[in-house]
């Protein structure tokens, strides 16, 4: 079997996503190929990385802007927006009619929706799994020719079927992270508790040093901080405090999680749910963006995690509030625990695997 999956590199998290499922699928059914291509490099190759800068400006500088068209257009019927060329259509067709995949998996929007058309002005019955990779019902995720929906949550599944998608088609598998993340953590039992705090890259972190003098001097508590590509931040924590650790770029977060008490972070859907399968408590950066709105709610509503103010002095006090209080911790680690069970019920192995028999596709 010959899986393709195609994605956006709006953010990195759909990216994440896709590999991720790459991951599970090629664990799953050994004898498979599985495939991820950046589907907006590939039809736009001269102008996608403008639209990228564009995007990451317009998220960051514009978030007001970004959150009236995003909910302006929630509700809004998918239809037959024709927001590309044929140009791009046509080099959709000589990637398919290239790869000759057996099933298209497409963890953005706009890949669903090429996707889609292509379904609908070919008659092609090539399966398409659409992977909704925040938890959002958001009307561009819905689209015709689409066979199968995995979704992170019962709520999403709910919200789909009431705008008219068959809720036969629609999975509550989670949002797509790596196998490492499902690994049960080893907790140390040295007394001290470990704050992990991840979004540096992304210019989230208070800028006073108070802030960080206070972190370092929380009793019994160590703390690590992922700058990611913020190399000024790196550079200007690194070494100066002895309770905080200070890492660039680590492909091994799921290590850090694992071994941490509460994770300080953006409330994007992939870091959610790689913390909800590590089973760590989340207080959240105080969310800009209408996704993440959504996203910081249902953490709040399941009682998996809290909002922290970005104010540093507000943020300090919920970390205070939480690091500390071992009956809220451990409650929030058993209704992720609780949740991860109910989604590995349903996993994407065996929506494949219906899919494959129902279109005749040999599996391995």
């Amino acid at each position: 079997m010959k899986i393709l999956i195609l994605t956006g590199k709006f953010g990195m998290g759909h990216w994440s996503a896709s590999m991720s499922l790459r991951q599970q699928l090629l664990r799953a059914f050994p004898g498979a190929e599985a495939e991820v291509l950046d589907l907006i490099a590939y039809t736009r190759p001269n102008s996608s990385e403008a639209m990228y800068r564009w995007f990451n400006l317009l998220v960051t500088q514009g978030s007001g802007l970004f959150n009236l068209y995003y909910k302006l257009t929630e509700d809004l019927p998918a239809g037959d927006w024709r927001l590309f060329e044929e140009q791009e259509m046509d080099r959709l067709e000589e990637l398919l009619a290239d790869r000759q995949p057996d099933a298209v998996i497409a963890t953005h929007p706009i890949c669903a929706r090429m996707m889609s058309r292509w379904k609908k002005e070919t008659g092609s019955a090539l399966p398409l799994i659409t992977c909704v990779t925040d938890l959002s019902s958001h009307s561009e995720w819905i689209h015709k020719g689409t066979d199968c929906y995995l979704v992170g949550s019962e709520e999403i599944k709910e919200k789909l079927a009431a705008k008219g998608v068959d809720r036969e088609i629609i999975c509550v598998t989670g949002i797509p992270v790596r196998l490492e993340f499902k690994r049960p953590g080893r907790r140390r039992a040295d007394g001290q508790r470990r704050l992990l705090i991840m979004g540096g890259g992304l210019g989230l972190m208070p800028r006073k040093d108070s802030f960080y003098e206070a972190l370092n001097a929380l009793p019994n508590v160590r703390t690590t901080i992922i700058t990611g590509s913020n190399q000024k931040l790196y550079d200007r924590l690194a070494g100066k405090y002895p309770n905080i650790e200070v890492l660039g770029f680590t492909d091994r977060v799921y290590e850090y999680m694992a071994a941490s008490d509460l994770v300080l972070t953006k409330p994007g859907g992939i870091t959610m749910f790689e913390s909800i399968f590590s089973e760590l408590p989340i207080l959240a950066w105080e969310p800009f963006l209408e996704q993440e709105k959504n996203n910081a709610r249902f953490l709040v509503k399941r009682g998996m995690g809290r909002v922290a103010s970005k104010e540093p002095e507000a943020c300090l006090e919920a970390i205070r509030n939480l690091i500390y209080n071992d009956v809220a911790l451990a409650a929030m680690s058993a209704r992720m625990r609780a949740m991860k069970s109910r989604l590995e019920e349903e996993s994407l192995n065996r929506v494949l695997s219906g899919l494959a028999a129902e279109k005749g596709v040999r599996v391995g």
